[in-house]
């Protein structure tokens, strides 16, 4: 049911809000690994610290991927921080004789999954170091979103146990203290449980009907697994009709792969979610535990576990 409190709520989460004050496209190396990260920063307006989130792209995706997720963050006050994995991105297609083939390789290169956990390390540990974000950055309310092997990403920083054990990593990166997973993935090797064990950061988990996934042969229905098996706070939105590419937005490869139907609604999910966990926002909070209404579709669930 819609409650007064929630649809209050409504207007100011969706809101136009002027665009981010700032866009920086920059290359961070990191000298351990010889290893350089095209990233793309979206600074929010004003001056003073606040909370940042990394973004990381899919398969075969760049650092200009998920534009209008970074723009909403940036929107409502939050950094956010896009991140190409090189090995992982578009480097797998361009110029492939056969980029289905290239991508499918990859996906199952445990190599390149260890560099994207090193990534997403390497860029938590010299924050504070980048001029860029020179006291710009609340270290205190950091989180990280993703789509697909984004998601992944996501999904292991947190706690989701690896097969095999952590590679020397500490996982659960005690410096994050949010989630957002865009096309969640099932986990491999191990029961669901046992491999979300040690989650404890909130997670908004959002997927489709038709989030099918022709690597690996994830089903739509199998995104649900991660949320299902969390132990602590969790978020579960499922729009109606949604395919694996519509939360994507990677221009470079065309239709359906840039479809904005669903964008708002990933969006507003997100902004809520982090305005009610990192800015205390009651509002927000209710508005999501209420389902939503107003900003998703019909045909669209949203389930929460032991949100307040």
């Amino acid at each position: 049911m819609l409650t007064r409190r929630s649809a209050l709520a409504l207007p100011a989460l969706l809101a136009a809000r002027p665009a981010a004050a700032q866009e920086l496209r920059q290359a961070w190396h990191d000298p351990a690994r010889g290893r350089t990260l095209p990233v793309l920063l979206r600074l929010p307006e004003g001056e003073g610290a606040a909370p940042l989130v990394i973004v990381s792209h899919g398969l075969g995706g760049t650092r200009e991927g998920l534009a209008y997720l970074g723009q909403a963050l940036a929107a409502a006050g939050f950094i956010a921080l896009h991140v190409q994995h090189p090995g992982t991105d578009e480097s797998l297609w361009r110029g492939a004789a056969d980029p289905r083939l290239a991508l499918a390789a990859a996906a199952n290169n445990p190599q390149g999954a260890l560099e994207r956990l090193r990534d997403a390390a390497f860029l938590l540990d010299t924050l504070p170091g980048q001029p860029a974000l020179a006291g710009r950055v609340d270290m205190a309310r950091l989180g990280m979103a993703g789509h697909s092997y984004g998601a992944w990403l996501v999904q292991h920083m947190l706690g989701q146990r690896l097969p095999g054990g952590d590679r020397g990593l500490a996982l659960p990166e005690p410096r994050l203290s949010a989630g957002i997973a865009l096309s969640p993935i099932p986990p491999e090797g191990m029961p669901p449980r046992l491999a979300f064990a040690r989650v404890r950061a909130p997670l908004l988990s959002v997927t489709g009907t038709q989030d099918h996934s022709w690597i690996g042969g994830v089903r739509a229905e199998s995104r649900r697994i991660p949320f299902d098996a969390l132990p602590g706070p969790a978020l579960l939105a499922v729009l109606e009709g949604a395919t694996h590419a519509s939360f994507a937005a990677q221009p470079a490869l065309g239709d359906p792969w840039n479809d904005g139907t669903y964008q708002p609604r990933i969006a507003g999910l997100a902004v809520a979610f982090l305005r009610a966990l990192w800015q205390g926002d009651t509002a927000a909070g209710t508005f999501l535990r209420d389902g939503a209404h107003g900003l998703l579709a019909e045909g669209d669930r949203l389930e929460t576990r032991d949100w307040s």
